[in-house]
């Protein structure tokens, strides 16, 4: 049986990880905190239609296919564990705070329609009557019912229940090293992952891949070029008065053209971001906070009974062109990581993909473009 060292355990480490166990594999799993860091402050939007931004369209084919294939994995873990996943399928609103902002909603809605893309344009009174904590005042609607969410730390905590059960083995330590079998070769194969006070050895016929966001970049002998800048998003959970619920599907909204979202969650909580920061502040600025919370009760004036339960910052990892480097580097060191503001999203194709390189499957063409040796 093929053994695999996994570096990482946020949403996408975790997900490979169960990939690999569904294909037959042993499996280590290498993270001082699973889900501590971009999983645990994710808004967890399964949005490949209502995420896409202009000059990222190669990213749009990697989003839908990742997508289409969340609804089995969330069966498959499910079936694993007695957690809860936190998946909803309820669809998502896209809602326009004034004119300028209408027309721009219409226009991201065009340019989503000419790429295949399901957009259903709604009135405001219809978006009221599925939402009717919205504020009438909203200058424009549309409705993505294929767009879904899942809450990351939820899943997470799923997915560790679901390996710890079928015997994964967790090293909660920091990978700090990779050591090499030939080290003047580009093709070195791993020979063993050195922690903070462990060296777990891999095999001949062994694999390891590098899911560590972030922190892939500060492991040595990774030969691959990796360009990972951090990349800020705040985030707000608010609860609403004796747990009822405010809105029961994602909602996102552009006001005077920044851009909104809210997020149900179990329990009347709601989730509220959409900030993404390069300024190099891990703490969670005030005015990100005032921003989001005056933006998001002008689209939902419903949210300003709520309480404030918690807020943070978490830093994802962008590449310079917001491509993720995912694909083989050596010959049995698959790297998975720079997924930017799309890495719950593009989990389960990351994971399944992931998955099948290490166990010695060549890449698809899907993926040809997040060469990390680019």
């Amino acid at each position: 049986m093929s053994h695999v060292t996994v570096i990482g355990a946020g949403l996408v480490g975790l997900a490979t990880a169960f990939e690999l166990t569904e294909r037959g594999a042993g499996v280590t799993v290498v993270d001082p905190a699973p889900a501590g860091q971009a999983t645990h402050f994710a808004g967890g939007m399964l949005a490949p239609v209502a995420e896409v931004q202009y000059r990222q369209e190669p990213l749009y084919p990697l989003m839908l296919d990742s997508a289409a294939r969340y609804p089995d994995l969330v069966e498959r873990v499910a079936a694993a564990t007695d957690l809860p996943t936190g998946h909803r399928t309820d669809g998502t609103l896209v809602v326009a705070a004034d004119r300028a902002d209408a027309t721009h909603l219409a226009e991201l809605a065009a340019h989503q329609s000419a790429h295949e893309m399901t957009v259903e344009r709604i009135t405001v009174r219809e978006a009221r009557r599925l939402e009717p904590g919205l504020s009438p005042n909203l200058a424009g609607a549309v409705s993505i019912p294929g767009d879904h969410e899942v809450a990351p730390r939820q899943f997470a905590e799923a997915l560790v229940d679901a390996l710890t059960s079928r015997g994964v083995e967790f090293v909660a330590e920091k990978a700090l090293a990779l050591v090499r079998g030939d080290e003047g070769s580009p093709d070195a194969a791993v020979t063993a992952v050195r922690t903070e006070s462990h060296t777990l050895p891999v095999a001949d016929g062994d694999s390891v891949v590098l899911a560590a966001g972030l922190g892939a970049s500060e492991i040595e002998n990774v030969h691959a070029p990796l360009q990972l800048r951090p990349v800020y998003g705040d985030i707000l959970i608010a609860a609403a008065p004796h747990g009822e619920e405010l809105i029961t599907r994602v909602v996102r909204g552009f006001v005077e053209d920044r851009p909104i979202y809210l997020i149900p969650r179990a329990e009347g909580r709601i989730a509220i971001g959409a900030t993404s920061r390069e300024d190099h502040r891990a703490d969670t600025p005030l005015f990100a906070v005032r921003d989001l919370l005056r933006d998001a009760c002008r689209v939902a004036p419903c949210l300003e009974e709520a309480g404030m339960v918690e807020w943070g910052t978490g830093a994802r990892p962008g590449t310079p062109d917001d491509l993720p480097y995912l694909g083989r580097e050596g010959r049995n060191l698959v790297i998975s990581t720079g997924y930017f503001r799309h890495g719950i999203l593009l989990t389960a194709l990351g994971a399944a993909v992931g998955a099948e390189m290490a166990l010695g499957a060549d890449a698809p063409e899907l993926i040809a473009a997040c060469d990390p040796r680019r």
